[in-house]
């Protein structure tokens, strides 16, 4: 998994409250399990018009948002089915951070497992990068995760909170994957130790 410690990048804001993992990534677009090429689904209903002719008025078809690496939404996105595809769909498209109120529990905790970082801030600071990614080829944020701070293109700072755990898991890199094989010698040490004392396992 990508390591994430600071991105500096465009940011764009959905208005948007209760957004589920189907308007995220449509059903059409599950018949695979690769995590790449799924950007073409992402958020496909609102992009795209019913001959697939893309919407100009869609946030992420207007330059500079067409290169957004930071979404800022409502709350409970994420809500809906648990489909991981969502996660791998806004990786894919680039956006690795996402600011709302709040986020649907298993869409919350996919996004660590793909080093994606939701914040949740209170409506009034969430106003506040609001304004910030108003401000077309200006609307930069820097998220810096090690410090736990979203600064703006003015200098200003907002503070965010994050689960210690999860905080090393994104800032090492460490999905599930990653978080088992740190314990590889442990593991190579029971299985050794099972052998000699359970040969008939």
């Amino acid at each position: 998994m990508q390591k994430f410690t600071t991105l500096t990048g465009i940011a764009a804001h959905l208005p948007m409250i209760n957004v589920d993992t189907d308007m995220i990534i449509p059903k059409q677009y599950l018949k695979t399990i690769k995590r790449t090429g799924l950007s073409k689904g992402l958020f496909a209903d609102l992009r795209y018009d019913e001959k697939g002719h893309a919407l100009p008025d869609f946030v992420l078809h207007k330059p500079p948002y067409t290169q957004a690496k930071i979404l800022i939404t409502g709350e409970n996105f994420g809500c809906g089915s648990s489909r991981e595809h969502a996660p791998w769909a806004l990786l894919d498209f680039g956006i690795t951070c996402l600011i709302a109120p709040s986020f649907a529990d298993i869409f919350y905790n996919n996004c660590f497992k793909n080093g994606i970082l939701p914040i949740t801030l209170p409506q009034a600071e969430i106003d506040k990068v609001i304004d910030d990614a108003a401000r077309g080829a200006n609307a930069t944020l820097t998220i810096d995760l090690p410090a736990q701070e979203i600064r703006g293109p003015d200098g200003g700072a907002i503070r965010f909170d994050i689960d210690p755990f999860r905080k090393r898991c994104l800032i090492e890199g460490l999905d599930d994957i990653g978080l088992t094989l740190e314990k590889a010698d442990a593991i190579d040490a029971f299985e050794k130790r099972a052998r000699l004392e359970r040969p008939w396992a």
